[in-house]
């Protein structure tokens, strides 16, 4: 069976299960997953998990992501990006009078740890249904402010349109981030409205989408082994080829761990062939298994 993670580089268009399926129909086999869903209007890295690389995408889903995007100021959105409906646009006196240091101001604002609303047709479910199943069938939809953590926003080309002004942004954020609901906040604090027009995940982790493939190019030669991704991503610790057998049976070996690795972190087992057989914790010297990878 077919095991690795493939790193996809996702046209706008397709929704992320399109993606996968595409991906099963190419590599002909069943078991494909993915650490994140971009919708169609987005493009870029989408991290898929292949046979037994499925029970990897667990320690994928939380890595840290970065976005290119451009907001609109000018026009609110029902979906918050331009694929819903729109307000009309702000007059113009209004937007003229909108500096360019004001929308700095504003996306530094939200720098930092902040609690952020996320979008209504989010992924997020209510009461067992999706959010954004909810908000399309004219349900109103009212969720919860989450911890997020934006680490930069860095701004580029500001330009402004007849419809409103053009922000492309570079945002370096932590999981669980919405990139609309940053344009949403964005015009909301500037009284003008905001949506997102376009949006393009470059990084997920240390992985960056110049090393992805393209849908069309799908194929086995493109997947990284699940021990690559895995040290990429948690500290390693290498086993003896007896310990990998034991590791294997789901027996409690004694396994030194990595310096300053804290108490249930997990690690990556790796045998002297370079497979990964496990993740484990490791306490007091036992380790712990978290996941198994048997043998192909």
């Amino acid at each position: 069976m077919l095991s690795g993670i493939l790193l996809v580089d996702k046209p706008t268009g397709p929704t992320s299960h399109g993606v996968v399926s595409a991906t099963r129909k190419a590599l002909g086999l069943k078991k494909v997953g993915h650490a994140g869903t971009l919708d169609p209007m987005a493009s870029g890295l989408l991290t898929l998990g292949i046979g037994p690389g499925t029970k990897l995408l667990t320690y994928l889903v939380g890595a840290d992501k970065r976005y290119l995007a451009t907001i609109r100021l000018g026009q609110s959105s029902s979906t918050d990006d331009a694929e819903g409906e729109l307000s009309e646009v702000a007059p113009t006196e209004v937007l003229d009078a909108i500096s360019e240091e004001q929308i700095r101001s504003g996306l530094q604002a939200m720098v930092g740890e902040i609690e952020q609303v996320p979008s209504s047709v989010s992924a997020i479910k209510v009461d067992g249904k999706r959010a954004y199943d909810l908000a399309r069938a004219g349900e109103e939809v009212t969720l919860a402010a989450r911890k997020i953590t934006i680490y930069s926003i860095a701004v580029g080309e500001i330009r402004r349109r007849e419809t409103g002004i053009d922000v492309e942004v570079d945002v370096h954020c932590s999981s669980g981030t919405y990139i609309r609901a940053i344009a949403r906040d964005l015009g909301e604090a500037l009284g003008v409205g905001g949506h997102l027009t376009a949006l393009r995940r470059t990084t997920v982790g240390p992985f960056d989408v110049q090393d992805a493939c393209d849908v069309d190019d799908i194929a086995a030669d493109k997947l990284m082994s699940l021990a690559d991704v895995a040290c990429q991503v948690m500290p390693s610790v290498n086993v003896t080829a007896a310990q990998s057998v034991e590791l294997g049976r789901g027996k409690t070996i004694f396994l030194e761990a990595p310096a300053g690795v804290e108490k249930d972190a997990p690690i990556a087992a790796v045998d002297p062939t370079g497979r990964l057989v496990a993740i484990v914790s490791i306490e007091s010297g036992r380790s712990r298994i978290l996941v198994g990878f048997p043998a192909e």
